[in-house]
């Protein structure tokens, strides 16, 4: 049997934060403009990975496994917001984080084609 977590100030915090969050994104416009601004950060942390590591010559397979392990743990605490009761925006916004940052890697990577 999994342990539970402690209610502390810091947990009760964030999970007040959430449900405003939930509660604030309600509104589709509200959401989707979120989305969006979700989308277009995980775009500019892409391809600045992609440009840093380009411009100091860093190791490609290095900078790739660590972006690998990045987006695997973002898989999996998609995972862990399935099981668990918590809003469905959390989510969408992992999502599209991760379809930003993938997006805006593939458009680096096509740069030099």
């Amino acid at each position: 049997m999994p342990q539970r977590m402690q209610k502390t100030i810091l947990y009760k915090s964030s999970a007040k934060i959430i449900d405003r969050l939930a509660n604030w994104a309600a509104n589709p416009w509200r959401r989707y403009s979120l989305l969006v601004i979700i989308f277009l950060f995980g775009f500019l942390i892409g391809s600045s990975l992609g440009m840093i590591n380009g411009v100091l010559a860093l190791m490609d397979p290095v900078g790739a496994f660590i972006t690998l392990i990045f987006l695997e743990i973002l898989i999996k605490a998609r995972f862990f917001f399935l099981e668990s009761k918590k809003p469905i925006i959390l989510i969408r916004i992992f999502d599209m984080f991760r379809i930003g940052m993938v997006y805006g890697l593939f458009s680096e990577g096509l740069k030099l084609l």
